[in-house]
């Protein structure tokens, strides 16, 4: 993952957490719920991150073990 996306991540997350807390402080259901699935949203592309990750290490791994 790179510095990058994980920034973009982090903004993303942060902006959802404040949009979450303005909406349950103003009774917002509405706001609270976008903040809520920002969050969710900012999650899941870290986890899709981990996974592309991983697969480039296992990638690696594999073309050590075997010289090429």
């Amino acid at each position: 993952m790179s510095a990058g996306d994980k920034v973009q991540n982090a903004a993303e997350k942060g902006l959802g957490k404040a949009k979450e807390a303005v909406g349950e402080a103003t009774d917002n259901e509405r706001l609270a719920a976008e903040g809520r699935a920002e969050q969710a949203e900012a999650d899941l592309k870290d986890a899709g991150e981990k996974v592309k990750d991983a697969a480039q290490d296992a990638k690696d791994a594999a073309k050590d073990a075997f010289g090429r």
